[in-house]
């Protein structure tokens, strides 16, 4: 399938540090396990060439996956008038979109990420997802997708722990004892979100903000660590305080927060 697009950059948007489970082909192109497909794909200027395990309503999961369907256009010039520094920052990010994935992966992989690295977080998630995830052959190769709730609802902590998740076990198991309650989450605003998400043992302001940025499409959520704390506050000369940022960043960004520090993010550590 081809899909025309306009100011997006396929790889600068996958390999962005918030999708834990693609592969980068030795043609250019990548290979992505979806909620409920693997596909692979890659761009041609302005169009996306894609194919996939399963074809239904392909263009529409696309199109959402990789927020196609959004004008970051009207909210870039939302950007800049509200924070002239952004006509520096918003051009070296041209075509980033936020990620649309799948909300129950992204909860159980941001609690695997704490205090961890990209690698380790990428093979547990796959260890986890090869013995309880659907098996998908697609280009004649072995995948398997994220489990559903159904199928890891019962697993123990020894058994997370002997997939290297570490102390991490305990809060995934939190997480799924109290996950009945959560999936309705998506009808709460963003700080009542925050506040139930935050009800999960070992899920804080961080990990609570990167789920809903990544498995919510809420961009009004801005994660914020060590290293955000220190480029805006050397940016903006402000101080480095945690409720300083935050304050900064809702009264300056708004509804964008999330999508403007991911700018941020961007523009320094990957481009800069």
């Amino acid at each position: 399938m081809k899909i025309k697009v306009k100011d997006f950059d396929l790889k600068s948007t996958i390999t962005s540090g918030a999708c834990f489970r693609y592969i980068e082909e030795i043609d250019g192109s990548f290979t992505n396990i979806l909620k409920d497909r693997v596909i692979n794909i890659k761009q041609y200027n302005d169009e996306l060439i894609v194919t996939s395990s399963k074809e239904d309503n392909l263009e529409n999961i696309i199109k959402n996956y990789f927020d196609l369907n959004r004008d970051y256009n009207i909210i870039n010039q939302q950007l800049i008038n509200n924070d002239k520094e952004m006509i520096n920052i918003i051009p070296k990010c041209k075509g980033y979109k936020i990620l649309n994935q799948d909300s129950f992966e992204m909860c159980i992989s941001y609690i695997i990420s704490q205090n961890n690295n990209v690698k380790r977080i990428s093979k547990s998630i796959n260890d986890i997802s090869e013995k309880y995830g659907e098996k998908v052959i697609f280009n004649n190769k072995v995948y398997h997708l994220f489990p559903t709730y159904e199928s890891i609802k019962n697993i123990s902590i020894e058994e997370l722990r002997s997939f290297k998740v570490g102390f991490r076990a305990e809060y995934i198991r939190d997480f799924l004892d109290k996950y009945e309650t959560l999936k309705d989450i998506s009808k709460l605003n963003t700080k009542e979100a925050l506040n139930e998400l935050m009800k999960v043992k070992g899920i804080g302001l961080k990990v609570s903000s990167c789920i809903l940025l990544f498995g919510y499409k809420r961009l009004d959520t801005f994660p914020i660590d060590t290293w955000v704390k220190k480029s805006i506050s050397d940016l903006y000369n402000i101080k480095n305080d945690q409720k300083t940022i935050e304050k900064f960043a809702e009264n300056t960004y708004k509804e964008y927060s999330g999508l403007a520090i991911q700018y941020l993010f961007h523009s320094k550590r990957n481009i800069d």
